[in-house]
């Protein structure tokens, strides 16, 4: 048998290599992007002090998403599932509009493409690896019990065989079978009440020119070249906030009101969840610049905005995707 030494020869970089794909499971296993690295890092320090157990009979590719499914397991036995907030209340009427937060454990976190989605060559390979990290999807896949959820996601999204789930769950594969049938149904059943995002791959010269307009009519904060953007069942969400708006008039009504400190803002595009989203900075009188607000995500279908989801929480999401908490430059009001 060899040494330690010899054994775990670049044993760091084969481990590092499977870093963004176990991210991204671990994020639709968990909800949350923090968690998520959390559990990808125990895994991989796991593997580490195991190896010399690791046998060889599976690969070590297969070997690290057992390891990764039993840490999410373990943390999702805490209890507890990642929501949005239509998930959790009803609408609003803007003029019973109240700001309440939740706790952060509370939400569905955002999280940056590029530490979920590694590199695919195969285009429709790509697609579905975009389309299962959706908010829609992910805040689907809480509805499950975490082994449903673990089957569901081995073998829609990542297309494992049954015998090779089933070994990794150390259950049959008329076991796996069931698991995933039921989960199915769960999702079905939620696709039916229209809670899935419609999918956005790839832009087009027509998504890409609506998102043009968004901004446009976004900065300038003209109410009414929004309206013509947004469905009319459009939907707003702001977490950590529970609120959550449905209508174009209630959305800008809302901005016009509670949200009118807005106006001003500039939108730095960026990728999240899948998704064309922006970051959102604020004027800020003090500096004479801009200062961050919050993370847009938005949902498109049928050349209008579905869905319109801020997260607030700037301290903790724009350091995630790399984004400074200050632009520079004239507001309207300096200028």
């Amino acid at each position: 048998m060899s040494d330690g030494t010899t054994t775990r020869d670049g044993l760091d970089a084969r481990l590092e290599q499977h870093r963004v794909e176990l991210t991204g499971y671990c994020y639709r296993m968990l909800g949350s992007s923090f968690e998520a690295e959390d559990a990808v890092q125990d895994t991989l320090v796991r593997a580490w002090r195991s190896f010399e157990k690791f046998e060889g009979r599976s690969s070590l590719r297969s070997w690290l998403y057992r390891i990764a499914t039993n840490v999410c397991l373990d943390m999702l036995g805490a209890g507890g599932r990642r929501a949005r907030p239509m998930d959790l209340t009803n609408s609003t009427p803007l003029a019973r509009a109240v700001l309440s937060p939740r706790p952060d454990t509370t939400w569905l976190e955002p999280v940056p493409d590029a530490r979920v989605l590694p590199t695919a060559d195969d285009p429709e390979q790509a697609a579905v690896a975009k389309e299962s990290v959706r908010l829609a999807f992910v805040a689907a896949l809480q509805q499950l019990p975490p082994r449903q959820r673990a089957v569901l996601i081995l073998r829609e999204v990542l297309a494992w065989r049954a015998s090779e789930v089933a070994e990794l769950l150390g259950t049959s594969v008329a076991s796996v079978n069931s698991a995933l049938q039921r989960a199915r149904a769960t999702l079905a059943e939620r696709s039916a009440r229209g809670a899935d995002a419609a999918v956005l791959d790839p832009l087009d010269k027509e998504q890409q020119a609506l998102l043009e307009r968004y901004v446009a009519a976004f900065e300038a904060y003209d109410m009414a070249a929004l309206t013509a953007l947004l469905h009319e069942d459009a939907v707003m969400t702001m977490p950590p906030f529970d609120l959550w708006l449905r209508g174009s008039s209630d959305i800008t009504g809302f901005m016009t009101t509670l949200g009118s400190a807005c106006a001003g803002s500039r939108l730095v595009p960026v990728r999240v969840n899948g998704l064309p989203g922006f970051a959102q900075y604020k004027p800020d009188p003090d500096s004479g610049g801009f200062t961050a607000w919050a993370l847009q995500t938005l949902e498109i279908s049928g050349g209008r905005i579905t869905g319109f989801h801020c997260f607030l929480d700037i301290r903790r999401w724009f350091p995630l995707f790399d984004l400074p908490l200050q632009l520079e430059g004239q507001t309207d009001q300096t200028e």
